[in-house]
């Protein structure tokens, strides 16, 4: 699933193709990822102004003239990318957006888990996912007086991290990474962080995350930016996809186990589970 640097690229690629175009006509074909009809989504769609597209946490929204926003969530394999009007679609293309220019945006998604809103813009916090999202991972919203107070509970690090509700953005490769980095173990209960690891997994979250986002993303499996280029973060993770090899902080064997169902890799040394 793309996390917070894999959206932010492509927000950022989707700016300089598509924003300040206009929507002539959408085709739909699963109308399950739109919530209604071809025929409903078009007559909203249609004759609507890109004016910007914005972020928050994984979404991203679609600012539209008429005071609309689209909420896309981009789940396991969704993507975005233009080709020159009149393309044929392939086989997992599932929605046309018919721009002027002669530029049509495909929306890809080969496992259909993708999901988009129609929402009026001042209701876009109320869509679900949204509606109790956490801040998102940089300096100024991620404080340490936020973190100190909010981990106060007694789950597992690990998944506690993956709830939105915390802190935005992260998945399960930026956990697995940012934990390594702090040096905690992935099942260590939330509550029981003292207040140094708490400080270094902050500033973990903010830099990986921000130099991720610099590198366009990780590419792991199949995510590719609005350009449809893959990201070169893979090159640098420490601990994600790296089972079996030596930790690079201090030799130890990488070793994976599953927490709330996720593959986790973390070093059994560098990343003690404390009572």
């Amino acid at each position: 699933m793309p996390e917070l640097p894999e959206v932010e690229t492509v927000r950022r690629g989707l700016t300089n193709l598509v924003q300040g175009r206009t929507i002539l006509k959408v085709e739909v074909r699963w109308e399950k990822i739109v919530g209604m009809s071809e025929a409903e989504f078009d007559a909203e769609m249609a004759d609507r102004k890109i004016e910007k597209i914005d972020r928050r946490g994984k979404y991203l929204l679609f600012r539209l003239s008429g005071n609309k926003t689209l909420v896309s969530h981009l789940r396991m394999e969704g993507a975005y990318y233009t080709v020159p009007a009149g393309t044929e679609p392939g086989k997992h293309d599932l929605i046309t957006f018919h721009l002027d220019d002669e530029i049509d945006l495909f929306y890809r998604d080969t496992r259909k888990f993708g999901r988009m809103n129609l929402v009026d813009t001042p209701n876009t916090m109320q869509v679900a996912g949204l509606a109790k999202i956490g801040p998102e991972p940089t300096e100024d919203d991620l404080t340490l007086e936020y973190m100190q107070k909010e981990f106060q509970r007694k789950g597992a690090i690990k998944p506690f991290l993956l709830d939105q509700s915390h802190i935005a953005g992260l998945g399960n490769i930026y956990v697995d990474e940012t934990l390594w980095m702090a040096k905690i173990h992935p099942l260590q209960p939330a509550n029981t962080i003292d207040l140094e690891h708490l400080t270094h997994l902050r500033k973990a979250i903010i830099d990986e995350l921000a130099l991720a986002t610099k590198n366009h993303g990780t590419t792991v499996h199949s995510f590719t930016t609005a350009f449809g280029e893959a990201g070169t973060f893979q090159n640098q993770l420490k601990v994600y996809g790296r089972v079996g090899e030596p930790c690079y902080r201090c030799g130890t064997i990488l070793v994976k186990t599953k927490v709330a169902q996720r593959g986790t890799t973390y070093c059994p040394h560098c990343q003690v589970l404390h009572d």
